[in-house]
């Protein structure tokens, strides 16, 4: 279930600077369908569903190159686990290490204090907070 046509997927990703091909337009549907949080090898088990075929790495690329230009926000949990996420708004996130699903955090639902001095020649381009929960043990 796509909540935007074809022509709106195509139009997103011009508006990006993201040039349109059938393979970018299949996995721009699969991640813009809801808000989500999806790891490349989610992605590509949506895509074996789907008549359009799409390797691995096409897919990998893709989905940096949607991170590169706005159009999904990459959440790197740890070296191993990179989730690309379709709400690009300012939040937060839950990682429940026993389920490894990421869930948001409304940014108004988080305080935070003053940054730290930062280096010469910086300046901040955001401030992403994973908190990391497990589940209770009885």
């Amino acid at each position: 279930m796509n909540i935007f046509s074809q022509e709106q997927i195509i139009e997103r990703l011009q508006a990006h600077g993201i040039y349109p091909t059938q393979q970018r337009i299949e996995l721009a549907e699969i991640m813009l369908s809801r808000d989500q949080h999806l790891s490349a090898e989610q992605v590509m088990q949506r895509v074996q569903h789907s008549q359009t075929k799409v390797s691995k790495a096409t897919i990998y690329n893709t989905l940096g190159l949607f991170a590169e230009k706005g159009l999904l926000r990459e959440v790197i949990v740890d070296p191993t686990r990179v989730f690309y996420d379709s709400n690009i708004g300012q939040h937060h996130h839950f990682f429940n290490v026993d389920t490894g699903t990421l869930s948001d955090i409304d940014a108004a639902e988080l305080s935070i204090g003053d940054l730290p001095v930062l280096p010469d020649g910086t300046e901040v381009d955001g401030v992403d907070v994973i908190v990391r929960i497990r589940n209770q043990t009885a």
